[in-house]
């Protein structure tokens, strides 16, 4: 009931047991689903477009805060934390798919759906869990406006500083082998467990789902996001190879495995450039 917390979900297999309810079951993961892939396209679409202007020397994207001899202003903050953000949404929506299709699964009820608030529930969870990385956004926005003003950040948006650059893939790579990363990492790999340990039968409970699923995945991919400072922030190529890899972690059968591995290459291609 609403207002309730920490109550135990309904059973997904008992709901599968009566047709009507399995169709609007199947009807609303659909509807979910479809939500996650436009939002996701949406963002590409923006980072594409944005890809395109910056390409002409002449747009104002271009020139709003690129001259390195230029400070930034206010609003050339905004529209690096839009990027960020739409950035952000793009490579990570996909991430978030598994537990919100789950949680949708629990919530839809014969009988209940619309007394419970169920579809509003989902999109709060979905809510916290972008705001999260909204947050993440504006953190990510602040140090490339640092890195601009010390004149480390050259117009394509890669640092300048190789023993920075080296410095980045070391903590990258080294925080991908660490208990931190491991923890945060299983969490991501079970949507269920998540789910059944963090559970809140209300709406704001499914506002702090999101906030804490978001958390663990920015728990886990954060320093990622980090080595898009050396490869270029708009190097759309890295963002979606970035993307590939961050869904390899967290849904492949080996996705400990995997970041483990990638910990070590970032380290020696850290070592490399430091030595160079």
């Amino acid at each position: 009931m609403e207002g309730t917390t920490d109550s135990t979900p309904r059973s997904a297999g008992a709901v599968r047991s009566h047709s009507p309810v399995a169709g609007a079951l199947s009807r609303d993961r659909r509807i979910v689903a479809s939500c996650i892939l436009l939002i996701s396209a949406l963002a590409w679409a923006y980072l594409i477009q944005l890809d395109r202007e910056m390409a002409v020397p002449e747009s104002m994207v271009a020139k709003m805060g690129m001259a390195l001899d230029a400070p930034w202003h206010l609003r050339d903050f905004l529209f690096t934390f839009a990027m960020w953000t739409a950035m952000m949404v793009g490579m990570m929506s996909a991430a978030a798919a598994p537990v919100l299709l789950l949680f949708t699964e629990m919530q839809s009820t014969s009988g209940e759906r619309a007394a419970d608030g169920a579809g509003l529930k989902v999109a709060l969870l979905g809510l916290g869990y972008v705001a999260v990385w909204i947050g993440f956004s504006a953190a990510a926005a602040l140090a490339q406006w640092g890195l601009h003003q010390g004149a480390w950040l050259s117009g394509s948006m890669v640092v300048t500083s190789s023993p920075l650059a080296g410095v980045i893939l070391i903590g990258a790579g080294a925080y991908q082998l660490t208990p931190a990363k491991s923890a945060c990492l299983r969490q991501c790999h079970s949507p269920l467990g998540f789910l059944l340990g963090n559970w809140r039968d209300d709406r704001k409970g499914a506002f702090q789902m999101g906030i804490r699923h978001g958390i663990y995945c920015l728990g886990c991919c954060w320093a990622l996001m980090g080595v898009l400072f050396v490869v270029g922030v708009m190097n759309l190529t890295w963002v979606a190879v970035l993307t590939a890899f961050i869904l390899a972690e967290k849904f492949g059968h080996t996705g400990a495995r995997v970041a483990r591995v990638a910990g070590l290459i970032m380290i020696g291609f850290g070592a490399l450039v430091l030595a160079s």
